[in-house]
């Protein structure tokens, strides 16, 4: 039997959750976290005796956000940023604010697919050959370094979401682009030793609860931004010190 799209996202979620509190059930009764199920960016008021989530990302995260709160009822106060999570840069810029002053469990996050486009100098998506990469390869795994060793000073279990693929013909971005990006992530995760969730794209699963239904509809061969199919492989550790750090672009 397949599994559900986003299935194996929880289920690394739930490891990592297992791996930082003695369970992860609520108790009978428990009140669930109440948000607007219809809107990936509506408030969590958290049940208390749950652990907290973080998803970090772009709008392919958006598209997964509902979908995981709807799997992990009653295991997790699953929160999400904010915003898209745009290129690393912007990861940067923000990081402090959408962590916040609370404690996290987990927090799974991305960063690439606004990091490789191409757009002008104010960031708008243009053809390739019209502008310029967004944030160069080796811009983007300093910046990604960076990130990575600021999320570890919150002593959360860290799960990173790769990049997903680019289809041929889609404007502003190179298909070889994403796994030359995902092959500078995961040196990056592999030296500190965190959680992996490879993302494929699924163009016609996930979609029932994405923001718009134009990214659902069948064939559309030429988005980047297609809903994911997840699938996962594992390694943890216990965060490091971090140093002090500035954006690369």
């Amino acid at each position: 039997m397949p599994v559900r799209p986003l299935t194996i996202v929880c289920l690394m979620l739930l490891t990592a959750i297992a791996s930082n509190l003695p369970a992860a059930d609520a108790p009978a009764g428990t009140p669930q976290p109440k948000a607007d199920r219809r809107d990936a960016f509506a408030k969590i008021d958290d049940v208390p005796s749950l652990p907290r989530v973080l998803l970090i990302g772009d709008s392919i995260s958006i598209g997964y956000t509902l979908d995981v709160r709807e799997l992990l009822e009653g295991k997790a106060n699953v929160h999400r940023i904010p915003t898209n999570g745009g290129p690393t840069t912007n990861g940067l810029a923000n990081i402090d604010k959408w962590l916040g002053d609370g404690q996290w469990d987990v927090i799974h996050f991305n960063w690439g697919l606004h990091d490789l486009k191409y757009c002008d100098d104010k960031g708008v998506l243009q053809a390739v050959g019209e502008g310029h990469q967004q944030v160069l390869e080796e811009a983007y795994a300093a910046n990604l370094e960076q990130l990575v060793t600021r999320l570890e000073q919150t002593g959360a279990k860290l799960v990173f979401a790769t990049t997903t693929p680019v289809p041929n013909g889609a404007k502003g971005r190179v298909p070889a682009d994403a796994p030359r990006y995902n092959a500078a992530a995961l040196k990056i995760m592999t030296a500190h030793e965190w959680r992996l969730t490879t993302c494929s794209p699924s163009p016609n699963r996930g979609c029932r609860r994405f923001r718009s239904r134009r990214t659902c509809a069948s064939p559309r061969p030429a988005r980047a931004n297609w809903p994911p199919r997840l699938s996962a492989a594992s390694k943890r550790r216990s965060p490091p010190s971090p140093p002090d750090s500035k954006p690369a672009t």
